[in-house]
C-alpha cells in the first residue's frame, strides 16, 4: 500500500518540478542511488521496471525508503499493463508512470487512487488520458515529439493540461529554462541526471550536487527562492 495518498504526490511534482528516473538491478547501488537523490532535494523518485526480477528489487527498495527516507516516494516507470502495476501497487508505490497511455492502467490507479502518470504524444492522446482521470500528462518522449515547442502549442488551447516531459530534458539551465518557460507542470529526467558513469564509479555525490542544481534551476522558473 502507498505511503502517500494520490493528492500528496500530486502536489509534490507540482512543488518541486522534478521526478528523476533510474534503474539499477543491484539493489544497494540502487538504494545508495535513491538515497543520492532525496540527498539533493528530490521528493518523488521513479525506478523503472526494465530488467529481471525488477519488482523484487523495488520491494527491497520501498521498504529500505520507508526506514530510512520517508520523506521519499517511490513510484514505478514502464508499466504497460494493469497487472504489472498492481504487483508494484502491492510492494508500496506511490505512482506510475508509462511509456504509452493504458486504459486498463488508469483504471485500476483510479480504484487504488494512486497517481499515474502515462505517456502521451499528440494532443488526441492527452485529451483521452485527462478523460481517464490522469492530472499529470508524461511526454514521451520529449524531444521527439516537438520537445519544448510542443508542450507550448499544447497548453494554448488547454492551459488546463499539465505536462511532464521525458526524454529530451538534459540538466543544463538552458534546457531546463526552455522547457519551464513553455509551461511545463514538472521534468522527468533519466540517465542525464543519474549518469552512468558516476554509478559505474560510486560518485554519488555528483548525482547529489547535479539534483541539487537542477531543483535550484526549477525554483528560479517557478518563482520561488
Amino acid at each position: 500500500m502507498a505511503r502517500f495518498t494520490r493528492l500528496q504526490v500530486l502536489n509534490a511534482m507540482v512543488d518541486t518540478g522534478l521526478v528523476p528516473v533510474f534503474y539499477n538491478g543491484d539493489l544497494e547501488v540502487s538504494k545508495k542511488i535513491a538515497a543520492a537523490l532525496v540527498a539533493g532535494g528530490a521528493c518523488c523518485i521513479e525506478f523503472t521496471n526494465r530488467g529481471d526480477f525488477a519488482p523484487f528489487v523495488f520491494k527491497e527498495l520501498s521498504e529500505y525508503c520507508a526506514k530510512t527516507m520517508p520523506q521519499a516516494m517511490l513510484g514505478v516507470g514502464s508499466i504497460v499493463d494493469p497487472y504489472t502495476a498492481s504487483l508494484y501497487i502491492a510492494a508500496g508505490a506511490c505512482f506510475v508512470v508509462g511509456p504509452s497511455l493504458n486504459p486498463e492502467v488508469a483504471r485500476l490507479c483510479n480504484r487504488r487512487k494512486i497517481a499515474y502518470s502515462p505517456g502521451c504524444g499528440s494532443a488526441t492522446e492527452i485529451a483521452a488520458a485527462e478523460e481517464l482521470g490522469v492530472e499529470i500528462i508524461k511526454v514521451f518522449p520529449g524531444d521527439s515529439v516537438g520537445g519544448p515547442e510542443f508542450a507550448k502549442a499544447i497548453l494554448g488551447p488547454c492551459p488546463w493540461t499539465r505536462i511532464m516531459p521525458t526524454g529530451g530534458v538534459d540538466t543544463t539551465k538552458e534546457s531546463i529554462t526552455a522547457w519551464f518557460k513553455a509551461g511545463i507542470t514538472a521534468a522527468g529526467i533519466g540517465s542525464n541526471l543519474v549518469k552512468k558513469d558516476w554509478v559505474a564509479a560510486g560518485d554519488y555525490a555528483a548525482i547529489t550536487a547535479k539534483t541539487t542544481e537542477v531543483l535550484g534551476w526549477i525554483r528560479e522558473m517557478k518563482g520561488k527562492k
